[in-house]
């Protein structure tokens, strides 16, 4: 089976490689009209959305945003079907990478390093650029029941490099501590809805939700600097690779610095600390964020 849908992965992409990008764009908003403005699949979810995070702005400019995310959204799968025929001369033209200073001086540590990310831009391409690069890594994420779709998905990544960790598995805290002990990054997406019991109540764009707390636990444990790291793409479509400047445990919080045995309380505070950098970069680039997902879950 493998064979064949990488027989077609690869097909895909030598199809979609005929046109060039703006009209690739030119696609992905024909197709993003078709889900929002016709059959307005989760329409109201990412209005709901944007009225949480922005209740500031007009309903003409969270309508502008809400297109233009759903836009970005349609042209990831364009490009995802684009990754079998990435290369390094592709990486030259079409990707640009920010703050790689950040990576080596947080990597040279030799703690290994805990990659703080969210669905922003396509990071799916940013990832297969990341390992065409030369950076190993691993990223954390739920694969699918389906076999079929898991060999689409996962596998065209895979045959990149791309090696995955499946969350909440038995083995995850354990292959964790393996990646940081050979010097390795792990990618943690933090910014999608987490209950109980792997999700902590926290604030996002100033509203009660639950976000997973592994990053934070495994901050503590490990030691390993906490990085942002995100992509998004610009007005010509090339996907910009940003490694922000790492995120210090603050030892002079008084509330963390006098519950210094209270790690409940550290946890909690750290992941509020790396949801509120999450915030920052969304609102930086919200047009090119995930406003599908149903992010403001009830809490209980």
């Amino acid at each position: 089976m493998r064979f064949w849908i990488n027989a077609l992965a690869t097909s895909w992409a030598y199809f979609l490689n005929i046109f060039p990008v703006k009209l690739l764009w030119f696609f992905a908003k024909a197709f993003s009209w078709l889900w929002f403005d016709v059959l307005r699949i989760r329409r109201w979810t990412v209005l709901k959305n944007l009225t949480i995070a922005f209740p500031e702005k007009s309903k003409e400019e969270r309508m502008r945003l809400a297109r233009l995310s759903m836009q970005h959204l349609c042209f990831g799968f364009f490009e995802f079907g684009l990754i079998p025929l990435m290369n390094k001369k592709w990486i030259d033209e079409r990707a640009i990478f920010h703050g790689l200073d950040n990576y080596e001086k947080a990597l040279a540590q030799g703690k290994g390093l805990l990659l703080l990310s969210l669905h922003m831009g396509n990071g799916d391409v940013g990832v297969a650029a990341l390992t065409l690069k030369g950076i190993r890594f691993n990223l954390i994420s739920k694969k699918f029941k389906n076999s079929i779709a898991n060999e689409f998905w996962f596998g065209v990544r895979e045959k990149m490099g791309t090696r995955f960790l499946q969350p909440h598995g038995k083995n995850l805290a354990f292959d964790i501590l393996k990646a940081t002990k050979r010097n390795e990054g792990v990618i943690f997406v933090i910014d999608q809805f987490m209950g109980r019991p792997y999700g902590i109540e926290t604030t996002f764009f100033g509203k009660k939700t639950g976000s997973a707390y592994g990053l934070s636990l495994f901050a503590l444990k490990t030691g390993a600097p906490v990085l942002p790291i995100y992509a998004y793409r610009d007005e010509d479509l090339k996907t910009h690779i940003v490694f922000e400047q790492s995120l210090e445990i603050d030892p002079d919080d008084d509330e963390i610095a006098n519950n210094n045995q209270d790690k409940d309380l550290q946890i909690q505070r750290l992941t509020q600390k790396y949801n509120d950098r999450v915030e920052s970069i969304v609102r930086a680039h919200p047009e090119q964020w995930m406003w599908v997902h149903r992010r403001w879950k009830l809490w209980e």
